[in-house]
């Protein structure tokens, strides 16, 4: 059994942890709360424009004059993984890593490059063979849209370019609290709207004022930077949401382990006490012996 001494110092231990994360969970907290507001207002102009785009590029002339639609053999690959620059946030960052591996063990036939956005997917890609864009993997440090649009634009650039035939998102889909989607994302070239067997085409086509290709050279690049905009705004707050979790985790575990040091506590403070005074009888027993 431990002494009183080692297990009066778990306990102080155990008991300043805890005080850190019940902090951290509150910071967490506030830090989501506004995360959350942002992504919550951001998704339906997201999801709107997403639609709008994905109609248009699914015209009959759609693939021919939207450079962001163009199919081409997948020889070069891009992946986006987006993760935090901190960790305490349980398997936020494992999960969007695994993803990542997986798809690459899936497209191991083609060229891949990585572009790691979040310090902790920039920290595990450098240490392995694959190519990265790194010039963008500080966009957590100031979540707005104009850092953000330029790692789209370079992204976007480096498809009409032919640098890249195929560029994949992968991060966390903001639910709730307590859940966060792994989300694998097709961001180039824009998915098309599969039209079923007798469907009408005027119940989805959309009248395009002043012209069809102003819509194009405005609309569809700036959907593709807010679709971007979304997916980094939908992982900061799946981030706030697993570290508060991960935190209130950890606090409420740390409650439970005072719980039994201090029974551990008790219970060898009372059995000293018993050896002490069986000494002293002992000791007054032989006085009187002898």
């Amino acid at each position: 059994m431990a002494n009183l001494k080692e297990v009066k110092e778990r306990i102080n231990s155990v008991s300043s942890t805890q005080q850190i994360t019940k902090a951290m969970k509150m910071v967490a907290a506030a830090k989501l709360r506004r995360a959350q507001d942002k992504i919550v207002q951001m998704r339906p102009y997201s999801q709107k424009l997403t639609s709008i785009l994905n109609n248009i590029s699914s015209g009959a002339e759609g693939s021919t004059d939207i450079v962001y639609a163009e199919e081409r053999d997948v020889s070069n690959l891009l992946i986006v993984a987006i993760t935090s620059d901190k960790g305490l946030c349980g398997a936020f960052n494992s999960n969007i890593l695994k993803a990542s591996m997986a798809l690459i063990e899936e497209n191991k036939d083609r060229q891949i490059t990585v572009m790691p956005v979040g310090k902790k997917a920039l920290d595990y890609f450098k240490k392995r063979s694959f190519p990265l864009i790194s010039d963008y993997s500080k966009l957590f440090e100031d979540v707005s849209f104009d850092p953000v649009k330029e790692a789209a634009e370079h992204v976007m650039a480096s498809f009409v370019s032919g640098k890249f035939d195929k560029v994949l998102l992968v991060y966390n889909e903001f639910k709730n609290v307590a859940t966060q989607e792994v989300i694998k994302e097709q961001f180039l070239p824009i998915s098309k709207i599969e039209q079923e067997d007798g469907a009408s085409r005027s119940s989805q086509e959309y009248l395009v004022e002043p012209s069809r290709e102003y819509i194009i050279e405005e609309l569809v690049p700036n959907s593709l930077k807010i679709q971007f905009y979304k997916a980094i705004l939908d992982s900061n707050a799946s981030e706030h949401g697993a570290r508060m979790t991960a935190m209130s985790k950890a606090t409420d575990n740390a409650a439970e382990l005072l719980k039994e040091l201090k029974l551990v506590y008790n219970r060898t403070r009372q059995a000293a006490i018993t050896n002490e005074i069986l000494e002293i009888v002992a000791g007054a027993n032989a006085l009187e012996g002898n």
